[in-house]
């Protein structure tokens, strides 16, 4: 980490807690050498399940001080989930929570077992505070080398380790500080989690690129956003946080005035949640597009058209256009629909030890196919439709579940929708909508369809209209179709 400044504010947390840019470096040089005193060299892995807090980032930035890779996991895995990922990443060291060491030791994995609590606390930190005033030794590998190996949802499969090289993690970093204005002026306001693209390398790495700093909060909560947001000029977040922004009356032109940038991502964002943002606010939301394997490829600008329902353009540097799924051709007609693949050096380096899944979603030219549908305007916005295996395929007719929510969220009274592919035994696959409607409203399935047959073809029309208090989420906020498939499956069945 280049600290330009030692003591400059990086960091405040809990309580007004304050971490300078020159103490937190300590801290990591410190958390560094307890690394390596476990064995700890270049190119091993280091394996952290544990909860929001400075310490844990500390820790992400001595990984990369040693040269070693960072495997963030989700503090919500199970025991056996955590197993696999021990076994996967097959890491040096293993950082755990305090409470849960007992039951990771049960796991029976190669790693050494350290702790880490959010009250500096846990064996980790013990062993950081009796290190020694010696420099760590420089890291003198190359932009190839990994630094981070990131595990996808496993929605389809197993999980894949997405292999993030220091070349894409600084490549994306300084792309980002740049497109978004980012200075040392610059006050973060952080509630995401960090175990995930957007908390750790969007946000944080942005901050250290730009030398700014961060108001740190252990985690979301619309109150203390609101009471933290005349001390910020930016705040990044999942469209789930801008939902409940707009639920508090606290959110209003006064208390936004500071920020200069509200950026969402992880999860689309309704349009509707755009343009009631800006209207409370004045403030129009900035929608980003990425994904574990390549970080960010596109960004809405700064200065321009922020279009809602749109990602915007690719970053600089970054390639994106769009492929017929089946057979790989390039199509170079705007507002085709098709397969999004990107280029460029925030493109993870493949799959951890699966050289099979390397060589089926990165091609030869370089360019990674995303799993993501979406099409580009004539003005080089990225509009996307949906993943690819969230296409509903019925009697012979492609349908984008995007087109059809758009137009269910829109009807007075719906809150937000998804539209999944059930099996049918005439279609192949229903077109099913699960709704969440507003808790004073009376709408029904015929009112929705009858509704959607003024504004959609007959085959998009959804053959059941279900109703649900809430659509499943991962922890980033994005809808788990998967599940909602798997719970409906036998809906069409006689």
């Amino acid at each position: 980490m280049l600290v330009r400044e030692p003591q400059r504010l990086f960091m405040r947390s809990g309580g007004g807690r304050d971490c300078s840019y020159g103490d937190f470096d300590q801290l990591a040089n410190c958390m560094a050498r307890a690394l390596a005193d476990h064995g700890v060299v270049t190119g091993d892995r280091v394996a952290a399940q544990v909860d929001k807090s400075p310490e844990a980032i500390a820790l992400y930035i001595a990984c990369l001080k040693l040269g070693a890779a960072f495997v963030p996991l989700n503090t919500a895995y199970t025991l056996a989930e955590l197993d696999y990922f021990l076994r996967d990443a097959d890491p040096r060291v293993a950082v755990v929570r305090p409470q849960t060491r007992q039951q990771a030791s049960s796991i029976g994995t190669s790693a050494q077992l350290l702790t880490l609590g959010t009250a500096s606390d846990g064996s980790l930190m013990e062993l950081a505070a009796r290190c020694s005033d010696a420099p760590v030794a420089r890291f003198e590998g190359n932009a190839n080398a990994l630094a981070a190996l990131l595990y996808t949802s496993g929605t389809t499969g197993r999980s894949k380790g997405a292999m993030l090289t220091r070349g894409n993690l600084a490549s994306n970093a300084v792309t980002l500080a740049s497109v978004w204005r980012f200075s040392e002026h610059d006050v973060l306001l952080h509630a995401l989690p960090i175990f995930h693209v957007h908390g750790l390398f969007v946000a944080v790495n942005t901050v250290l690129a730009s030398g700014s700093s961060m108001l740190f909060l252990s985690r979301f909560d619309a109150d203390d956003i609101v009471a933290q947001l005349p001390h910020a000029s930016v705040m990044m977040g999942v469209p789930t946080f801008y939902t409940r922004l707009l639920q508090h009356p606290g959110l209003n032109r006064e208390t936004t005035r500071s920020v200069r940038l509200f950026v969402s991502g992880s999860a689309p964002l309704l349009p509707e949640t755009h343009r009631e943002f800006s209207q409370r606010t004045g403030h129009a939301i900035l929608e980003r597009y990425g994904m574990s394997e390549t970080l960010m490829n596109t960004s809405n600008p700064y200065e321009g058209d922020r279009i809602p329902g749109s990602v915007g353009p690719a970053l600089p540097g970054v390639d994106v256009r769009i492929a017929d799924p089946e057979s790989g051709a390039v199509q170079t007609q705007p507002d085709t629909i098709g397969m999004i693949e990107v280029r460029g050096p925030n493109v993870c380096s493949g799959y951890w030890r699966m050289p099979e899944k390397t060589a089926a979603e990165l091609r030869s030219d370089g360019y990674f196919i995303t799993g993501d549908l979406g099409r580009i305007d004539a003005r080089g916005y990225v509009h996307i439709v949906g993943r690819g295996k969230d296409l509903v395929i019925t009697g012979g007719y492609n349908v984008y579940p995007i087109e059809v929510e758009a137009e269910i969220d829109a009807l007075p009274g719906v809150i937000e929708s998804a539209v999944i592919g059930v099996p049918h035994a005439d279609f192949g696959e229903g077109v099913t909508a699960v709704v969440v409607r507003r808790t004073d409203s009376t709408i029904d399935e015929t009112d929705v369809r009858r509704a959607l047959e003024q504004r959609l073809a007959n085959f998009k029309l959804p053959k059941r209209v279900l109703f649900v208090d809430e659509l499943p989420r991962n922890t980033m906020g994005k809808v788990q179709k998967n599940l909602l498939r798997e719970t409906y499956r036998d809906l069409y069945r006689a």
